[in-house]
């Protein structure tokens, strides 16, 4: 991977305004697209299947006027007068409402069949109405109308009349932006300013983040007008892209600044910034990305959509920074080298001169406290693991539920009338529960309903029953049933379970069937129900992916096990800090909360997922160093030392970047966001200074060299991943090859690779060729001879050692090997095979024929200008590399060699197994 991106950003950099060009140009294509479709976005939480949403297609099928959002009219008299002494106002208002294009319903509050409720001193009443659709359906301009009718009445001259709107229909799909995200991300361009000490660096990762959270929410937009999106996608989507947008940057840039620093040249430090700290980037998106795609586990639908949305936000975060940040990078130049070290190197002729090995070096904060907290590794682990723990403590009371209208912000329209219901008429007003049944096979009807409201206003938190009656075709009945408590609260979850619990009864003694509870709040529940269900699945799926995923980085057990075990400990600090703020009221002042009580019923499972991604970038840019180092030295305790000092600064800028994003959505007000953003915020807080850079050096300290034991056949079956550009040291060392060797076509160097389908190996070799050569290998054993065919196509990894097939090496780049070369079985007629290879870019192109007698018999017996052909190839550049079943020379390749242009073009290798006292393979 890292040879793939050291090329990639050489040429991002050498293209660099034409790839600047095009990602504007697909923004603003995008933004004309998302206006043009004009999507909306759904403020809707429901999950298929489910007892509540059941019942709500049911109703929408087959009692129409009760499918749609509802709405509250509360109507309160201001003269002192009974409520009644305002019915014709009332009843004006109510028939102006039910005229508005998209009302279903509006009856008068005081009709015998649909009577409003009245409060204890008669002094208002709430009148419902009903909507043809739900919330995001309305016909353009409905709702407005509403709102200002009801105003109208309310601020009427000489009225004595108060009128508030309230209800589902006021539930709104838009996505609260204001100052406080502002606020984070200048936070987030301080924090670049201080760890670059230039403002010109700082502002780059910002644009670059802008640009990928721009590109990604317009794309949502313009999905949006097919796709049913919840509203909270993009505020989500934003947040992540913001953040790790800002990050990846930050990781990639502050590569490339400390190389320039070192005196490097720009277009060199820019391939080599994508090849080392870009290798990590990839990994730590994938994982953030994972995580979030992971969230399909759960099997509710809108959280799949918003866990795509956001992963497909952090991928394309992934890709700017790979693309668009070393464009900018190539733009900028010079300009990113610090100005003490582009003065220095003017007045050397350009050359950076070096350091003063006398000179002491100043010992940084970081050395000083990994000193600190691996020095006893057991009371520092002890320490933490005590202090999380208290954190975690409020975890025992955490409740969720889906937010209602009493989460709105004080002094909005929907939640000043939400506070009215709740004083006024009593908390289960809010939050009614709609019973249906399927009365079809019953005689009596209207008997059956009234039994069943009977039955309901007997059972406990029952305050009153609003409505019994049955549909139309008298085939379906339905109950409102308003409970004691409000929307949120356990006993009104109580009052579900026991409706629920009370239907097979109901259904047996008055032979009915199908009943079913629900509405808005019984939906509500269902969900948390639901989400709170899948936490165990998906938390299991988090932590054995991270198992796999870090035991493939670091190739350790420990390491693994370590990581996850710590990112627990930042899940439970994060959901217990949580439980504070909304369930204790901690800090709701300067975190601008306005309500406390459940948070949003998605806030764990979104934050295990988000946060899971983040440790993981943490863990695998501290630990990658200390593995590196340990790796060259064989020293435990100085590797966690150097890896730490050498990474701490970014992480440390990283997180606080991560905080201050998270921290200005927090003030965002917006309640389902809110919780989500505190989450995060303090789990990476947690996560970044306490579990990795505090729990990780000391249980490192205290494993000492077992902590990177990994038994032989795990390493094995375990696929290598470089992440901090290891392969890279390879590419530049077959580049000065080059260099001083010239141009070859195929190189091996110590190579080692596997018998194909057989046990054993062949190697190693060392030697090269040139490009246009034709190479004869020569063995008997078809296993042996067949694996260095598959190596020289790219078909085959080796085991060690090095292989290039001209500035391709493997194993990262056998993708492209494979797709340079060019196979002709045994068997196949060669000559038909040649004339099919394409003339374009030949110079590169590898020609692999199986069989050495082959290409000899196409030559003398099927057509007479196939040596013509191949000394066109050989001109071209192209490579031959011919399997031959002799040991030694045989005619057929003697015949090939007196028939070639130019004879020296032909060389041999010999190839044979791999003995314990033979040396393997050698250019003949």
């Amino acid at each position: 991977m890292s040879s793939s991106l050291y090329r990639l950003g050489l040429l991002m950099a050498s293209l660099r305004w034409k790839i600047i060009a095009l990602w504007m140009i697909l923004l603003i294509a995008l933004g004309a697209l998302a206006v043009g479709l004009g999507g909306t976005f759904s403020s809707d939480i429901e999950i298929p299947g489910t007892e509540g949403q059941r019942g709500i297609d049911n109703l929408a099928n087959r009692f129409p006027e009760m499918g749609g959002a509802s709405g509250q009219v509360v109507l309160g008299s201001e003269d002192g007068a009974e409520i009644g002494e305002h019915r014709d106002e009332i009843e004006d208002l109510m028939a102006q409402i039910a005229d508005v294009d998209g009302v279903a319903a509006a009856p008068s509050p005081f009709d015998d069949v649909s009577p409003g409720t009245r409060s204890d001193d008669d002094s208002a009443i709430i009148a419902q109405f009903q909507m043809d659709g739900q919330v995001g359906t309305f016909p353009e301009g409905s709702l407005e109308e509403i709102e200002g009718l009801v105003d109208a009445a309310d601020s009427a001259d000489g009225a004595d009349l108060s009128a508030d709107i309230g209800g589902q229909v006021l539930q709104s799909s838009e996505v609260p932006f204001g100052a406080g995200e502002v606020v984070g991300i200048v936070i987030a361009l301080l924090i670049l300013a201080i760890v670059f000490r230039s403002f010109v660096p700082a502002v780059i990762p910002i644009v670059t983040a802008l640009v990928g959270v721009g590109i990604s929410m317009l794309a949502v937009m313009a999905l949006a007008a097919g796709v049913e999106i919840p509203s909270v996608t993009t505020a989500l989507g934003a947040m992540l892209g913001l953040a790790v947008g800002i990050d990846y940057a930050l990781f990639i840039l502050s590569r490339h600044r400390d190389q320039l620093s070192a005196g490097e040249d720009v277009r060199e430090s820019i391939g080599r910034a994508l090849a080392t700290s870009g290798s990590a980037v990839i990994f730590a998106g994938l994982t953030v990305i994972v995580a979030l795609v992971g969230l399909f586990v759960t099997g509710i639908p809108f959280l799949t959509i918003m866990g795509v949305a956001a992963a497909a936000t952090v991928a394309l975060s992934v890709v700017v920074a790979l693309t668009m940040l070393p464009a900018i990078m190539g733009v900028l130049g010079e300009r990113l080298r610090p100005r003490k070290v582009r003065a220095l190197m003017a007045q050397n002729d350009g050359v950076l001169p070096e350091p003063d090995p006398e000179q002491p070096r100043r010992r940084s904060f970081g050395t000083l406290w990994v000193r600190v907290v691996t020095k006893v590794p057991a009371l520092t682990i002890l320490l933490v693991v005590l202090g999380v723990g208290a954190l975690a403590i409020p975890i025992k009371d955490l409740e969720l539920a889906l937010p209602d209208l009493g989460t709105e912000q004080p002094g909005t329209p929907a939640r000043d009338t939400y506070d009215l219901v709740a004083e006024e008429f009593g908390p289960g007003y809010n939050g009614p529960l709609l019973l249906t049944a399927d009365i079809i096979n019953t005689t009596d009807p209207l008997g059956v309903v009234e039994d069943l409201k009977a039955d309901v206003e007997s059972l406990d938190h029952v305050k009153e029953i609003q409505m019994a009656t049955p549909n139309r075709g008298a085939d379906l009945a339905v109950v409102v049933v308003i409970p004691e408590g409000g929307p949120t609260d356990q006993s009104t979850k109580d009052l579900v379970h026991e409706l629920r619990d009370s239907a097979a009864g109901w259904e047996e003694e008055y032979s009915i069937s199908d009943v079913t509870v629900t509405g808005a709040t019984a939906v509500g529940i269902d969900v948390t129900d639901k989400l709170s269900t899948a936490l165990l699945p998906f938390g299991i799926f988090v932590v054995g992916l991270s198992l796999i995923l870090l035991a493939m980085v670091f190739r350790s057990v420990w390491v693994p096990i370590k990581a996850s075990l710590g990112y627990l400990l930042s899940v439970a600090a994060a959901f217990g800090v949580t439980a504070m703020v909304f369930e204790y009221g901690w800090f709701n002042a300067p975190l601008s909360v306005s309500v406390n009580g459940p948070v949003v019923a998605f806030m764990p499972i979104m934050v295990m997922g988000v946060l899971f991604g983040l440790a993981m970038d943490y863990e695998v840019f501290l630990v990658s160093r200390m593995r590196e180092e340990f790796t060259r030295t064989g020293d435990a305790r100085a590797s966690i030392e150097k890896g730490f000092t050498a990474s701490a600064p970014v992480v440390v800028a990283a997180a606080l970047i991560m905080v201050s994003v998270f921290a200005g959505f927090v003030t965002s007000g917006w309640f389902m966001l809110q919780p989500i953003a505190v989450g995060l915020a303090v789990g990476v807080l947690v996560d970044a200074f306490v579990v990795r850079m505090t729990l990780v050096p000391a249980v490192l300290a205290l494993l000492g060299s077992h902590a990177w034991w990994l038994p032989g056949w795990l390493d094995r079956a375990l696929p290598k991943v470089d992440v901090e550009g290891e392969g890279l040291h390879a590419v530049l060392e077959h580049r000065h090859w080059t260099q001083e060797h010239g141009a070859h076509a195929l190189r091996l160097e110590d190579t080692v690779a596997p018998v194909v389908g057989e046990k054993g190996t062949i190697g190693p070799l060392t030697g090269s060729i040139p490009p246009g050569s034709l190479l004869v290998v020569r063995c008997a054993d078809d296993a042996a001879r067949g694996a260095f065919l598959a190596l020289a196509a790219g078909r085959l990894e080796p085991d060690s050692g090095l292989l290039a097939v001209h500035d391709r090496l493997a194993p990262d780049d056998l993708g492209a090997i494979q797709g340079r070369a060019h196979w002709i079985p045994a068997g196949a007629d060669v000559a038909a095979r040649l004339r099919e290879i394409p003339g374009r870019r030949l110079s590169t192109a590898v020609i692999v024929v199986e069989r050495l007698e082959d290409l000899a018999h196409s030559a003398t017996s099927i057509d007479d200008t196939l040596v013509e052909r191949l000394d066109a190839l050989l001109e071209s550049g192209a490579t031959l590399v011919v399997g031959s079943r002799r040991p030694d020379v045989s005619d057929a390749e003697r015949l090939l060699r007196d028939s070639l242009r130019d004879p020296r073009r032909l060389s041999a290798l010999a190839v044979q197994r791999s003995t314990a006292s033979v040396p393997e393979g050698a250019l003949a």
